[in-house]
């Protein structure tokens, strides 16, 4: 077979993995997971006017309406890395679509703001076991060439339900129609919940649990064009020395994962407190307060300069991930998220203390379009580095024993994150303005190039069992600065 270690093949059959029906229905689910997410995420910009309107929510409200929905994927997620251990990786997923149409549902028909918060804290439930369970289920399906780009596709996904989202949002935002817009959430999760039907659960998991015999089959099914036998083998033997009893919370925070664990943290909560979902959720309130005051100039605004551009630069991170590696990716986007968040920051300053009471006569100010295009440029460089790149090393960096419970414990970090921003970002602007808010975001993109340059190392091109032997050196990136990996 492969020896795909290295990024040589000992049979010359393996050096590029084919793309089989199996291996596309798994790029298909992850598209699916990502385009749920990702949709429920772009949706509520548009929505929240209406939901203002006929329920006459305050700011507070309004608030708890677009950020609870984090807090019901942060103990998705939790409960998502028990889940995808015990009862696989598959039912998880098969779950999360359920609970994603349930609460798609109570949004859209909710009679008040009390059973629409409920049915925001159901998607999100679902939306969290989704974004632990689909991205764990890809890294372990995908061949290791391949594994960045399965799992940066997640991300792709993401800004593509934010862009259909954004498109829905600006074809009925005339027409008031947010239950509309909010039911049409259920329809990615139905199709994820037809298309995981047929699947097998992943290889790793089936040996994880003892069926080593399920564990060929899956993979003989998702990659024919591997010896699955000599390969769950080879997998079986690394894993030898693990202990067969199941997995503890107390291991996932031991002094052994300390290193892989702090850093799948850190990356998740950078994610988010660099701005990213204040953009995503408050992009019309943003622009308007930019100068473009028609709620069809806003959504317009939104559409392609976030929604847009969002997809095209993801496709950047999917395409180079796995030839340019983790680390230049994650660092240069984070320069142009810092140049530009500084750029808002001081166009806003400008607008704060300028007469723009007249300011929509004849549309958004020169400063509004300069928050424009440094909004584009932000959303370009977040979306080929900290959008895909960081769920990708995140699902790399665990060991298999307890790789399920470890990333749920990440991925909660990353919505307890998003819940902090989204949840106070008006107010932070209330406080304290919007160049301060835009400064502090560029601040935590400081913050975050600089703890990644020190502490993330890179894992491209290497197998599972290659990346655990990384954390065995006291300053893991140090070590590959000294070996000239880095």
């Amino acid at each position: 077979m492969a020896d795909e270690t290295n990024g040589t093949a000992v049979g010359a059959t393996q050096a590029k993995p084919k793309m089989g029906k199996w291996l596309l229905l798994v790029g298909a689910v992850i598209m699916l997971s990502g385009l749920l997410f990702g949709y429920d995420q772009g949706v509520i910009a548009g929505a929240l006017d209406g939901i203002q309107k006929t329920f006459g929510a305050s700011t507070t409200m309004i608030q708890i309406i677009t950020s609870w929905v984090t807090l019901g994927a942060l103990v998705g997620a939790l409960v998502a890395g028990s889940l995808a251990d015990k009862i696989g990786r598959r039912l998880t997923i098969l779950l999360a679509a359920i609970l994603f149409v349930i609460g798609a549902l109570c949004e859209s028909l909710a009679p008040g703001t009390t059973i629409l918060v409920i049915g925001r804290l159901i998607v999100g439930f679902g939306v969290g076991v989704a974004s632990v369970a689909a991205p764990l289920y890809a890294a372990e399906q995908a061949p290791t060439r391949l594994r960045g780009r399965f799992v940066s596709i997640y991300q792709l996904a993401i800004t593509m339900g934010i862009f259909v989202a954004y498109l829905v949002n600006q074809a009925l935002i005339s027409k008031d129609t947010w239950r509309v817009m909010l039911g049409i959430s259920a329809v990615p999760a139905v199709l994820l919940f037809l298309v995981m039907l047929p699947m097998p659960d992943s290889p790793r998991w089936f040996l994880k649990v003892g069926r080593k015999d399920d564990a060929i089959k899956a993979l003989s099914k998702v990659r024919p064009d591997v010896d699955a036998t000599a390969e769950i083998n080879e997998i079986e033997e690394a894993s030898r020395e693990e202990d067969e009893s199941p997995a503890t919370w107390g291991e996932v925070f031991s002094k052994k994962l300390r290193k892989p664990l702090m850093v799948g943290i850190g990356l998740a909560v950078f994610q988010q407190i660099t701005g990213i979902n204040a953009i995503i959720y408050y992009a019309n309130k943003i622009f308007a307060q930019a100068g473009f005051e028609t709620p069809q100039g806003q959504a317009a605004a939104t559409t392609w300069a976030i929604g847009a551009v969002n997809v095209l630069a993801t496709l950047i991170a999917v395409v180079y991930v796995d030839r340019f590696g983790r680390r230049p990716l994650l660092l240069a986007g984070l320069v142009g998220m810092t140049l530009s968040l500084t750029t808002v920051g001081v166009t806003f300053h400008f607008m704060d203390k300028a007469d723009t009471s007249g300011a929509g006569a004849g549309g958004p100010t020169t400063a509004g379009l300069i928050t424009l295009v440094a909004l584009v440029v932000f959303i370009a460089s977040f979306a080929f580095s900290l959008g895909p790149v960081v769920w990708t090393v995140i699902n790399e960096i665990f060991p298999n024993r307890v790789r399920g419970r470890a990333v749920a414990v990440a991925t909660a970090f990353n919505w307890g994150s998003a819940w902090l921003v989204s949840q106070f970002f008006l107010t932070l602007i209330d406080s304290i303005g919007n160049s301060a808010t835009f400064y502090l975001f560029a601040f935590f993109s400081v913050l975050a190039y600089i703890w990644i340059w020190r502490r993330v190392p890179e894992t491209k091109g290497r197998t599972f069992e290659e990346i655990q032997k990384i954390w065995e050196d006291d300053n893991p990136v140090q070590s590959q600065r000294d070996a000239g990996t880095l």
